[in-house]
């Protein structure tokens, strides 16, 4: 049987006859409709190699890096195919009989991408030095490379679209000023920024409710961008970033905390140790958000003591090639930890198809200036990028992963969370006159107008 007659069964079992995308083969003979909207690639051997020593995301994804595999037209065309493939493998027979078409030769592995990381066994994962490499893996690649994805927004997590013809840079401002909002942040106040990037979240908080801000980052060049854009803003005596571990935090007190997108780093062992430290650097009635990316309930198996490693699936192409020790928390025994460290949970809002979108538009950042994204960081590296923000715009459209904010107070002793009755931020955000001011003293706890 030829690769080619191989392939043709294989796409057949896995994917039916309706084939929605074009192959062309080893061979250079095609499957599937001449005009779909997205033809995959195959330009030799290597490819499919890689699916048989690797059968899954991992061994498409190392075929997609290295060049073996090029995807032509809709890279969403191609990513939607996890639909048709929910477990996403080759069973055993299909991979026995692609290395048998490919003869001896399948009994080898090609080179993997030099883009791939092996991080070590994760019960040594979330060590200070350890997520310091991890960070610099994924941050450290170039601002200008970020730049040229993110726009001028400097913002690497999830916008929120008041409608689809919001712009990017208009849909991360609302972000910021929902989150803002969502803190109860006025003049005077103090706030904490956890992972604050490249100091989107400070800028915004200082610049339009005139809080004192500290950041924190791992990655120097974060750092180093975020104080160059602090300064340049002029606000270098109301905002401060430090290259430090949430960690290293002790004996400083905050009104609010803000964590956005970095909460993915934390892992399930020090779940508890973060959300101790944050509550630790609290006010009574101050407020934390975390945002967060999530998995949903029963995707992953949950350790059943609290002592036992969490399980981290190592063999996927995002930890493999994104992010190096990355965990997702379901959100149900995320909510249990908060309340459990002492925190109250006062509001949830998921935000998924906000996140689809967002990625969309980087991924469509990225295609308009390819070339200089090469020169910037390598084909390799870009690819890497391509493949892991498209797959997780496709992901989030349909569910496979989520993203939370979740806000909760460190109410007091008497019972105080110095929270209005009612809560109003999308009003807010919508330009109304709704006063969102927290309520201080059990006299003044009356509903908002």
């Amino acid at each position: 049987m030829t690769t080619t007659e191989t392939l043709r069964e294989i796409t057949s079992t896995l994917l039916g006859d309706d084939l929605p995308i074009r192959i062309v083969t080893p061979d250079g003979e095609s499957l599937g409709p001449p005009d779909a909207g997205a033809t995959l690639r195959f330009n030799n051997t290597d490819g499919l190699r890689h699916l048989v020593r690797a059968p899954g995301e991992l061994g498409f994804g190392r075929a997609f890096v290295s060049g073996a595999v090029d995807i032509e037209g809709s890279i969403f065309d191609i990513v939607a195919l996890r639909e048709r493939l929910p477990d996403v493998k080759l069973h055993a027979s299909t991979v026995a009989k692609l290395a048998l078409s490919l003869g001896p030769e399948a009994l080898h592995s090609p080179p993997v991408p030099p883009e791939e990381l092996r991080s070590g066994p994760a019960w040594l994962s979330h060590s200070k030095s350890r997520d310091a490499a991890s960070i610099s893996h994924h941050y450290d690649v170039g601002n200008e490379f970020y730049r040229l994805i993110l726009g001028p927004s400097w913002t690497y997590s999830c916008a929120v679209f008041e409608g689809e013809r919001d712009s990017l840079e208009q849909a991360q401002a609302n972000k910021y000023e929902l989150i803002c909002r969502k803190l109860g942040l006025q003049p005077g106040m103090r706030l904490l920024d956890v992972g604050c990037g490249w100091g989107g979240m400070l800028l915004h908080a200082a610049k339009n409710f005139g809080v004192d801000a500290v950041g924190v980052t791992i990655s120097q060049e974060q750092a180093a961008l975020a104080q160059r854009r602090i300064a340049d803003a002029g606000l270098s005596d109301k905002v401060e970033v430090r290259l430090q571990d949430y960690r290293e935090l002790a004996g400083e007190s905050f009104d609010a905390i803000s964590s956005i997108g970095m909460f993915e780093h934390v892992g399930l062992k020090h779940l508890r140790e973060y959300f101790q430290i944050l509550q630790s650097l609290l006010v009574d009635g101050g407020r934390l958000m975390n945002h967060q990316i999530g998995r949903r309930p029963g995707t992953e198996p949950r350790p059943r003591l609290r002592h036992e490693r969490s399980r981290v699936h190592t063999r996927g192409f995002v930890h493999r090639y994104v992010f190096p020790d990355g965990e997702l928390h379901e959100i149900g025994d995320l909510i249990g930890e908060v309340q459990r460290t002492g925190f109250e949970v006062r509001h949830m809002e998921s935000l998924r198809e906000h996140y689809a979108l967002t990625l969309r538009h980087w991924v469509e950042n990225l295609e308009a200036d390819w070339d200089r994204a090469v020169e910037l960081v390598g084909k390799g590296r870009a690819r890497v990028w391509l493949l892991y923000m498209a797959a997780s715009s496709e992901m989030f459209r349909t569910g496979e992963i989520q993203v939370h904010q979740l806000l909760a107070t460190k109410t007091s002793s008497t019972g105080s969370a110095a929270m209005p009755w009612r809560t109003h931020w999308n009003d807010a955000l919508s330009g109304s006159d709704v006063d969102l001011r927290p309520s201080t003293t059990a006299s003044a706890l009356e509903p908002q107008e």
